[in-house]
């Protein structure tokens, strides 16, 4: 069983920023998404490495990046001029199984307990 764990989530006012970790216990070197749920919607791939690079969720390009720091085993999601429509809780998941693409949430095997983020206006 991996074990993954998010961190850094918080409260921010529009406009500011906020860095979420990830670690996990299976490679640094698998690969690995950040997703989110906002009530009332479906869990939506935020942005992921494929194949060394990184893809996001056109509602977050420009603002998130994603990085990793390989050594600590750490993914991290930056997110920068947050929005209220930010607010989710946001998940990293990895363990991925190459059924749909990596924007679905059965494509992973192991997902962390969740980190809440959430953007005041």
């Amino acid at each position: 069983q991996v074990q993954v764990t998010e961190s850094g989530g918080g409260s921010v006012q529009a406009g500011g920023s906020l860095r979420l970790s990830c670690t996990s216990s299976d490679s640094t070197y698998k690969p690995k998404a950040w997703f989110r749920q906002i009530p009332g919607k479906e869990c939506e791939g935020v942005g992921a490495v494929v194949n060394s690079a990184t893809e996001y969720a056109d509602s977050v390009k420009g603002r998130f990046t994603i990085s990793k720091d390989n050594p600590k085993n750490t993914l991290y999601l930056q997110m920068n001029d947050l929005k209220p429509e930010d607010t989710a809780v946001y998940y990293c998941a990895t363990g991925r199984r190459y059924l749909r693409g990596w924007r679905f949430e059965d494509d992973y095997t192991y997902w962390g307990q969740g980190t809440q983020v959430t953007v005041s206006s």
